[in-house]
């Protein structure tokens, strides 16, 4: 088993880091308070400027100090400067591999590789920040036949990967229209709106620009026309920033999969890729806000027991496409994970559990009308307005629960479970037997009388997902219960 070293362009990307973390201080030091004679400045800088040295000595040392090796069965990372640590994470822990180019990776032509495991912590994935392509290929694929038994030379891997890469199905790309329809159910327009909150508040530090945009904000504000204009520019931009912005981020995406895995790659400039063996999917989630439903779209969440934290990526980078049809999105789910089923047919919530919903406390309502009694605020002039405020919100409230209780719905089947919850938006969850790892069946008082219960169950993910339903028939949670005994016919124990 012999050691490498890590690519050497990780020492330029973590210069690069370094440089990004700090321009504001050099900003602020070097820029804006160039002229101050102030003691406090003046060491601020020489501080600064040591900090910056040893960061950068410790990126070389670091550096020569860090090396990584495979073998047949593990990972292996000896790292530390001055106190070692030795790491091995088996494959067999690895549940998801994901890759992110960024703009500087696609200029030195390498990517970055995290293997994520199922646990918890800083150690929970081995992360390569900087590494070739062909070098990440071949990890993942001397992964992937070790998991198999065999681990094949590097010739042997190239044809492999080759093959590999033929016998992938692509199960969708998305065209200009589902981009277009992206951009709008997404509300990808009013993204403009913080970056430019944003980027105002960051030129005023440094420009103090406050005093002149107020004056030019009243001018427009004073002359009808000139408001017209900018209104009318605004949304132009806007819709144009929003459409760009949403080609930039599903426009080169690509769902596929071969016999074993499943692969989801997204971006134009920075690209993200993730990977997932089929046997490591925890559960499906089919999610639907209220403009998706409206539109008849879903989008489609894989649950796996790796992280993802690659970012700002962490909840998307295991989505199928966020807006696909319906009807397509559930064929896709036969396409790509043929041992799921989803069934169309599913049983509803009982009257009587409308009646524990709705009887159930109004914390937050009942507080905030506390809270209007003791202030007693006009509304829009209107005094002793708080009580319609209150009954509003009660209103508000009531409709929730009775939309919930509408769309709950669920059903047993085999060695699945199929869970339908939501009220303006839905979750419909299926997750098979064998990947439940706890439950629990609880009932009050109320439920007792009426004969309901509430269950949940556990799959492993991180954090681990809590999944059920509340007020469900009695004679459901007793089957739900016998079903998940009924679990050491599925599991086999190494």
């Amino acid at each position: 088993m012999r050691t490498k070293r890590f690519h050497p362009l990780l020492m330029v990307f973590e210069v690069w880091q370094l440089l990004k973390n700090t321009f504001f201080l050099v900003i602020f030091l070097f820029i804006m308070k160039a002229n101050s004679h102030s003691l406090y400045i003046k060491y601020g800088r020489i501080i600064f400027i040591i900090f910056l040295g040893l960061a950068l000595l410790y990126i070389v040392l670091k550096w020569m100090t860090h090396t990584y090796a495979l073998d047949d069965r593990s990972f292996h990372l000896y790292q530390g400067v001055f106190s070692k640590t030795e790491r091995t994470i088996p494959f067999s822990k690895i549940q998801n591999v994901t890759r992110h180019t960024t703009l500087f990776h696609r200029l030195f032509q390498v990517t970055s590789i995290s293997f994520e495991t199922g646990m918890n912590g800083e150690d929970a994935a081995v992360k390569f920040d900087v590494v070739s392509q062909t070098e990440a290929n071949q990890m993942e694929e001397h992964m992937a036949r070790a998991l198999r038994g065999a681990v094949p030379d590097a010739e042997i891997i190239e044809r492999m990967e080759e093959d590999s890469d033929s016998s992938r199905i692509i199960h969708f790309k998305p065209t200009k229209r589902d981009v277009l329809r992206a951009s709008f159910t997404s509300f990808s327009f009013f993204v403009i709106i913080p970056i430019l909150t944003s980027f105002y508040f960051k030129i005023d530090e440094i420009f103090h620009v406050n005093k002149e945009a107020e004056g030019i904000f009243y001018n427009i504000i004073s002359s009808w026309w000139l408001l017209t204009i900018m209104v009318i520019v605004f949304i132009i931009i806007s819709v144009t920033f929003g459409m760009a912005w949403t080609f930039f981020k599903y426009g080169k995406y690509e769902i596929s999969s071969d016999q074993d895995r499943i692969y989801i790659a997204k971006g134009i400039i920075e690209e993200t890729a993730f990977s997932i063996a089929k046997d490591r999917v925890q559960a499906v989630d089919i999610d639907q806000s209220f403009m998706k439903r409206w539109l008849g779209l879903a989008e489609v969440k894989l649950t796996s027991a790796g992280g993802l934290d690659i970012g700002e990526e962490k909840s998307e980078v295991n989505s199928l496409y966020p807006f696909l049809p319906k009807e397509r999105a559930y064929e896709m789910i036969a396409e790509i994970l043929p041992a799921y089923k989803i069934t169309p047919q599913m049983q509803r919530l009982p009257k009587k559990s409308l009646w524990v919903r709705l009887l159930r406390p109004y914390w937050i309502w009942g507080i905030v009308t506390i809270v209007l009694y003791y202030f007693k605020p006009e509304v829009w002039g209107v005094e002793q307005a708080w009580w319609l405020v209150s009954a509003i919100l009660l209103f508000i409230n009531i409709a929730l629960r009775w939309i919930n209780f509408s769309n709950t719905q669920y059903v047993l089947h085999d060695g699945f479970i199929q869970l339908k919850t939501g009220s303006l938006t839905t979750s419909l969850f299926v997750t098979k037997r064998d990947k439940v790892i706890e439950i629990e069946i609880t009932r009050n008082i109320f439920q007792k009388w009426l004969g309901l219960a509430s269950i949940e169950m556990v799959n492993r993910s991180k954090p681990v997902k809590h999944s059920g339903i509340k007020d469900v028939p009695v004679e459901f949670a007793d089957a739900f219960y016998q079903w998940y005994l009924g679990r050491k016919m599925d599991i086999t124990i190494e």
